[in-house]
């Protein structure tokens, strides 16, 4: 396991710490692991392209650590009542849209390469801003203010990114089909 993978590994163990730290309301706790967990996220991707680490278990193991720290942050602070439960289904939702249209891509096509697309990766910081701000404005910050307008845009790039790859992976089978089916008749 190379580095950027562990690092990948050391965010999906502390998911459940982050959990607890939610659940206990150990606010700046939870905030100060989700902000190491966030910057591991930058420093793995940073290594595998500077010394081409990339491998095919880091394309799986990142994204999953990056989904299972943001959608179980999402879940508890909508438990706990501090994130609409709205937003935290539509963030949810996307995620499984994405991950069922993955798997059904791979048994259709047997060709699936994790590659996140350039909005999924707005999304994904406009996620972990908007916890991060959550968790802030409990520990009485005065960052509260922008909750809302930080929840609109992540619906916003929720809705783009999920249309994103829907659009790009149907138009792929479309194809593939296309190609299959001259291929056949010829």
């Amino acid at each position: 396991m190379n580095i950027p993978n562990g690092l990948s590994f050391l965010r999906i163990c502390a998911v459940p710490i982050f959990i607890w730290l939610l659940l206990n309301r150990e606010m700046q706790w939870a905030f100060w692991l989700f902000v190491l967990a966030s910057l591991t996220d930058a420093l793995d991707g940073f290594i595998a392209k500077r010394f081409n680490m990339h491998t095919e278990l880091g394309a799986y193991l990142d994204p999953l650590a990056d989904k299972l720290l943001l959608v179980c942050g999402f879940i508890v602070l909508t438990v706990l009542g501090d994130i609409p439960l709205w937003i935290t289904l539509l963030v949810t939702t996307r995620d499984i849209m994405i991950i069922g249209g993955a798997l059904l891509y791979q048994v259709m096509t047997n060709s699936l390469r994790m590659q996140p697309m350039w909005m999924s990766k707005v999304n994904t910081t406009m996620q972990i801003i908007l916890l991060g701000v959550v968790m802030l404005s409990l520990e009485v910050v005065p960052v509260a203010i922008l909750v809302a307008p930080l929840t609109i845009m992540v619906a916003v790039t929720t809705l783009i990114s999920g249309w994103q790859y829907v659009n790009v992976w149907t138009r792929q089978v479309v194809r593939r089909e296309e190609l299959k089916s001259a291929t056949d008749d010829s």
